[in-house]
C-alpha cells in the first residue's frame, strides 16, 4: 500500500486540469492500489484496472471486493481505512476509460515473459492412466482456477490457480499434449498435459479478446483489445515472433474482435470491432505474397512498383458492409458467415473472391461463435442461438440455415435467449441453454432429426445452468452451473439422465482435447 505525501502531491499536479472529484479518485487509486495493479491501471502483480477487463465484475461486487478483500490472493479490503464514499470513488475510476490507446511491444512482453519449465525437461508419456484425448479443461472463474478432468472416470486429476479472468477458451496443440490459455488481462499461458505442469507464460497485450493455435503448431496468436493488434507468438516458448497493427493504412486503429484458425487454409482469420474489414493472414511457408498495390514516388510523379506485405502473416483485407464482431465458417472454410452487434441481420463472404455472397436471415444478434453443424435432410445445416429475446415472456430463438442455400430452414422457439449450443456427431441431439431470463436455469434438447425440443433439462433449479460439451465419444453431456456454489453435471447423452455430479467454483467453459483438436462439428472451434 502506497501511502507517500509526494504520491498524492505528484497526482494534484498531473491532474490540475481534472475535478475535484477525479483528483481525489487518482489519489485514492496512487495510495491504495497502484503498488500492485500499476500507477496506470494497467496491470503489475494484480491485474489490470481497465472498464474493459472487468467485464464479468460488477461495480456492486467490486466494491465488496475492495471494501473486503478477495480471499486466498493478496488483495486485503480498506473497509476499516476509507469510507463508503471513497471506495465508491475508487470503483468509479477503475470503471472509467483510459483515454489512449497505450503502448504494450516486444520489450515490454519479454518483461513479463515466464518459464516455469523448460520443453527439454518434460516427460515423453502421460504420466497417468487416463486417455490423454478425452481430457476436459474447465475452466472455473469463480476464483480463478482450472480443473484437468478426466473424461472417463469423471475425476479431477489437477486443479491449478489461473490468471484473472480467463476468456475465449481453451485451445490446444495439433496433437492434443499443450493447452493454452488466454486472460483479458493480456496472459497467454501454456500447460503441459502429460505431466500436469506449466511451462511458460508471457503478457500479449493489456486486453485480450481470444487466442488461436495454427495446424501446424508452430504458432499462437492473440487478438487484442488494447492495444489495437494481434501478436504472434512462437508456440514453443510463446516468446513474441511478430506484432501486426490493426491499423486500416490511414493512421486509424482499431481493436481486434476475434481470431481463429482456418486448417484447410493454413490460416487465421481476423474480424475488426472498428473498421469493415476481415483479415486471413497466412502461416504457410508456401503462400504467395499479398499484394497492396503500388509506391508512388511524388518527386518523379510515377508509380515504381508493387508493394507487397512480407510472409508469413501478410494480410489479405476483405472489405465488409458490416463490422463483424461474430462469425462461423463453413466446414471447408471456404466461407465465413457473420453478423453484426447490431442484430439486423448476417451475411456470408467468400475468402477467395473476397466478396459478399449471400444474406442471412439472423435478426436478434445471434451467437455464431457457439453455432454448431450438422445433416438434416441430407443437407448441412448451422443452428445457432440468440442472444435477444423477450426475457420477460421467455420467448427465444434457434435458427436453423441450410449451408448451401444460405436459407433459414426453422427458427426454433425456445424459452429465452440462448448463449451456447453444443453437440456431437455420435449424439442425435442438440443442447442450448436459456442464458437469460426466468428459464435460465433450462437447457432445451433439441432432436436434430426433426428439429423439435424433445426435453427440457433444469440441473440445479433457479441457477444458470449452461455451456454443455460432450466426451470424446459423445456418450456424455457435460452442463456447468454457473454459481460460487456450482457444478459439473455429467448426463448420459443417450437416456438424457444425471450420472454424476462434481461441485466446482462457476465452471463457465469446459472444453474436450479430442473434440477441439478435430474440430468436431457439434463444438466451438
Amino acid at each position: 500500500m502506497m501511502k507517500s505525501a509526494l504520491v498524492f502531491v505528484f497526482v494534484l499536479i498531473a491532474a490540475s486540469a481534472a475535478s475535484a472529484e477525479e483528483i481525489h479518485a487518482k489519489a485514492l487509486y496512487y495510495a491504495h492500489c497502484a503498488a500492485c495493479h500499476g500507477a496506470n491501471r494497467l496491470g503489475g502483480i494484480g491485474p489490470a484496472l481497465l472498464p474493459q477487463n472487468l467485464k464479468k465484475l460488477r461495480k456492486k461486487k467490486a466494491f465488496q471486493v475492495i471494501s473486503e478483500g478477495r480471499p486466498a490472493t493478496q488483495m486485503e479490503g480498506v473497509g476499516d481505512t476509507l469510507s463508503k464514499t471513497q471506495i465508491q470513488a475508487l470503483v468509479d475510476y477503475v470503471y472509467s476509460p483510459l483515454g489512449y490507446v497505450p503502448h504494450w511491444g516486444k520489450k515490454e512482453m519479454m518483461k513479463s515473459w515466464t518459464v516455469h519449465t523448460e520443453m527439454h525437461e518434460l516427460p515423453e508419456k502421460p504420466q497417468f492412466d487416463a486417455d490423454p484425448l478425452n481430457l476436459f479443461t474447465v475452466v472455473e472463474t469463480g476464483d480463478h482456477h482450472v480443473t484437468i478432468l478426466d473424461g472417463d472416470k469423471f475425476e479431477p486429476l489437477w486443479r491449478f490457480r489461473s490468471r484473472f479472468a480467463l476468456h475465449g477458451g481453451a485451445k490446444y496443440s495439433p496433437d492434443g499434449r499443450f493447452v493454452y490459455l488466454a486472460s483479458r488481462d493480456g496472459w497467454v499461458s501454456k500447460y503441459d498435459l502429460y505431466s500436469l505442469q506449466p511451462l511458460y507464460e508471457i503478457r500479449a497485450g493489456i486486453n485480450t479478446r481470444n487466442i488461436a493455435v495454427s495446424s501446424d503448431g508452430k504458432w499462437v496468436i492473440a487478438a487484442n483489445y488494447l492495444p489495437h493488434s494481434l501478436v504472434v507468438l512462437n508456440a514453443h516458448d510463446l516468446t513474441p515472433f511478430k506484432i501486426i497493427k490493426a491499423d486500416n493504412r490511414k493512421g486509424e486503429t482499431s481493436r481486434v474482435a476475434a481470431v481463429y484458425n482456418a486448417p484447410p487454409r493454413r490460416s487465421f482469420i481476423a474480424a475488426l470491432a472498428d473498421f469493415k474489414e476481415i483479415w486471413e493472414m497466412s502461416y504457410d511457408p508456401e503462400a504467395a505474397p499479398v499484394y497492396v498495390g503500388f509506391s508512388h514516388n511524388f518527386r518523379k510523379g510515377q508509380e515504381e512498383g508493387i508493394v507487397e506485405e512480407e510472409q508469413p502473416f501478410a494480410r489479405r483485407r476483405i472489405k465488409i458492409e458490416e463490422n463483424m464482431r461474430d462469425f462461423y465458417f463453413d466446414p471447408y472454410y471456404a466461407e465465413v458467415m457473420g453478423a453484426s452487434r447490431g442484430g439486423k441481420g448476417g451475411m456470408v463472404y467468400n475468402l477467395d473472391a473476397r466478396k459478399k455472397v449471400a444474406e442471412l436471415d439472423l435478426e436478434g444478434m445471434p451467437h455464431l461463435g457457439s453455432g454448431i453443424v450438422f445433416d438434416y435432410e441430407g443437407r448441412p445445416v448451422m443452428a445457432t442461438p440468440h442472444l435477444k429475446g423477450d426475457m420477460k415472456k421467455g420467448k427465444g430463438t434457434v435458427s436453423v440455415i441450410d449451408m448451401e442455400t444460405w436459407k433459414t430452414v426453422k427458427k426454433i422457439e425456445t424459452k429465452g435467449p440462448g448463449f451456447f449450443m453444443r453437440s456431437h456427431e455420435q449424439t442425435p441431439y442438440a443442447w442450448v441453454d436459456v442464458f437469460f431470463g426466468p428459464h435460465k436455469d433450462i437447457l432445451h434438447v433439441i432432436d436434430k432429426k426433426t428439429l423439435k425440443i424433445v426435453k427440457d433439462i433444469n440441473p440445479e433449479p433457479g441457477k444458470v445452468n449452461a455451456h454443455v460439451e460432450f466426451t470424446r465419444d459423445g456418450k456424455y453431456a457435460l452442463v456447468s452451473v454457473w454459481d460460487m456454489d456450482g457444478a459439473l453435471v455429467i448426463y448420459d447423452a443417450t437416456t438424457l439422465e444425471e450420472v454424476k455430479r462434481l461441485p466446482m467454483k462457476k465452471p463457465s467453459g469446459k472444453y474436450n482435447v479430442h473434440n477441439k483438436i478435430t474440430y468436431s462439428k457439434g463444438t466451438s472451434h
